[in-house]
């Protein structure tokens, strides 16, 4: 049996582990968000396309903002001016974007919290910029240990974050800790397919990739299935899920087209490095496969707390 030494110097040793991981995390933000804020603005999620939007050009922000006006409408987030959100979180804020988009949108105070100090640095001075400082703030801050008291925000956003958090379960109940009765949780992300009821385990050459993906881009990808099981466990209700998967895919032809461009191309060599700028010229691709043969999906899943 092993002794209590022993565990504690277990519980240390992942606790290490995950502070190493969150420090390799914040660095990648540090890269990817000058990146991206060159190449496409201050929204780094995937846009929205659909029968209306057959050929978006490289319009990508419209795209990226009809992408959070369609997770709203999902989620059946209220706009009557008694029911609006009046506090909202954004995990894994980014530079801001959808921050800002959100205090806007619905006159209410938003919190955005992110590993990378870089990026608290730069939403702040955009938000500065825009006026917004005194309803948009950022800070420094662990997904998995949030600087927040019980019940805080009636609104939780999560776009395209949760994939760097290893530990699901304990990042889906600090979500539902935050969360104040009635509030709308917003999960946008990949996931891989879920099982079939005869299955107890992915096929082999779907486990590698996975590991694949996890090895070259630092991410953790679940199912579907998984997440609403998370919020089932945490007495979550009106969940709600969808494959998006056909209303992003426009997008990595949009972005490997801004990417390809001159700017696109010296800002990954500015920033990243050539190693940096193969890396994702091979993942936006894959990606496009992976959506079609339906082992990756772009999910949204939402639930209410009870109130």
């Amino acid at each position: 049996m092993a002794s209590m030494r022993d565990e504690e110097t277990d519980v240390e040793a992942k606790e290490d582990e995950r502070k190493n991981f969150d420090g390799v995390i914040a660095k990648l933000y540090d890269t990817t968000s000058k990146i991206m804020e060159e190449i496409a603005g201050d929204h780094f999620h995937v846009g929205f396309y659909d029968s209306s939007f057959t050929i978006p050009g490289t319009d990508v922000r419209s795209a990226q903002i009809r992408m959070i006006e369609a997770a709203l409408r999902f989620a059946s987030v209220s706009e009557d001016s008694l029911k609006k959100p009046k506090n909202i979180l954004d995990v894994g804020c980014g530079i801001g974007g959808s921050s800002r988009y959100l205090a806007s949108k619905y006159g209410a105070q938003c919190k955005g919290i992110t590993l990378s100090p870089l990026e608290v640095e730069r939403a702040s001075i955009i938000t500065a910029a825009q006026g917004l400082q005194s309803k948009v703030y950022f800070e420094v801050a662990d997904a998995l240990n949030q600087p927040f008291p019980d019940g805080q925000f009636d609104l939780i956003w999560c776009i395209e974050c949760e994939n760097h958090i290893p530990d699901k379960k304990k990042f889906v109940h600090e979500l539902a800790r935050v969360a104040a009765s009635g509030a709308a949780i917003i999960i946008i992300t990949w996931c891989h397919r879920d099982l079939s009821p005869l299955e107890q385990d992915l096929h082999p050459d779907e486990k590698n990739l996975l590991n694949d993906i996890r090895n070259k881009n630092r991410v953790n990808i679940c199912s579907t299935a998984d997440y609403v099981n998370l919020l089932k466990s945490c007495s979550l209700q009106d969940i709600k899920f969808a494959d998006w998967s056909q209303h992003v895919a426009p997008y990595y032809s949009e972005m490997r087209k801004l990417t390809l461009s001159w700017k696109g191309i010296m800002s990954f060599v500015r920033h990243g490095g050539w190693k940096h700028l193969s890396i994702k010229m091979l993942m936006m691709p894959s990606v496009t496969e992976r959506f079609k043969n339906g082992f990756i999906k772009y999910s949204i899943i939402t639930c209410q707390k009870p109130e």
